[in-house]
């Protein structure tokens, strides 16, 4: 592993490029925490992983953000409170200028106001800072692949945590939303409301492997990313409100 370069306000960062193991290409890390322990104990977790390269840590958003321009990395976890520039805007910042590294944000308290900030502004996906070490690199692979790592009963938590603060249609519709065929509407319409593919199958009486071509279509339709924006998206033009929920027990 090649030495790293100590920068001001705990910015670390690999200089040399990722490099294959065992034939599969290395997921190149950079960990964003105000805490050194953290970053430390994280470090350990991820560079004892075969598939797996911490090549720059910061301390801060800002620090995120000059690392973000130096280093090729393919997947950053990001603290969602730090000093000078906080998660949330490092990571708005980060995915408008591109599509890598994506963004996996840690949140202290499980679905605090920043969760919905930060999937809002690009994120791929959020973790509590405790999660246990086999779920962190679950996660990490998932976001590295595309992937998000927000499980539908998780957006379902987060859409009934975060009803009031969501826009609810405020905003005029693109005008992509009319490319849509009515099914692929009531698809996003479903999927926004937090049901799973298999359950959204269920409800329309149709195949699973159907309801995920749906997903995919809309997804490119609308240019989203994965369904966690699709849900975002759902709220802010009035496709679902606070409180509407068509599944049942």
């Amino acid at each position: 592993m090649p030495d790293d370069d100590q920068q001001p306000g705990g910015d670390r960062a690999a200089d040399e490029p990722g490099q294959l193991v065992s034939g599969a290409s290395l997921i190149r890390i950079v960990l964003v925490d105000d805490q050194e322990l953290v970053r430390t104990g994280f470090r350990m977790v991820l560079d004892a992983q075969p598939d797996m390269q911490v090549v720059g840590e910061a301390g801060d958003g800002l620090d995120a953000l000059d690392l973000a321009r130096r280093v090729h990395a393919d997947v950053m976890v990001m603290d969602a409170r730090m000093p000078r520039l906080d998660g949330v805007e490092a990571t708005r910042q980060i995915r408008q200028a591109g599509d890598r590294p994506r963004v996996l944000m840690l949140t202290t308290f499980d679905l605090d106001e920043y969760a919905f900030a930060a999937l809002k502004a690009g994120a791929s996906g959020f973790l509590l800072k405790d999660v246990p070490p086999d779920e962190l690199l679950f996660a990490i692979r998932a976001v590295h692949s595309g992937d998000s790592v927000v499980a539908p009963s998780t957006t379902r938590r987060l859409i009934d945590q975060f009803a009031s603060m969501l826009p609810g249609g405020e905003l005029e519709a693109p005008d992509e939303l009319a490319d849509l065929t009515d099914r692929e509407r009531e698809v996003l319409t479903l999927l926004a409301q937090g049901l799973s593919n298999s359950e959204i199958a269920t409800r329309l009486f149709v195949s699973e492997a159907t309801v995920k071509t749906h997903v995919g279509r809309v997804l490119a339709k609308l240019s989203l990313r994965d369904r966690v924006q699709a849900v975002v998206f759902a709220y802010e033009y009035g496709l679902v409100r606070a409180g509407q929920r068509q599944d049942q027990d």
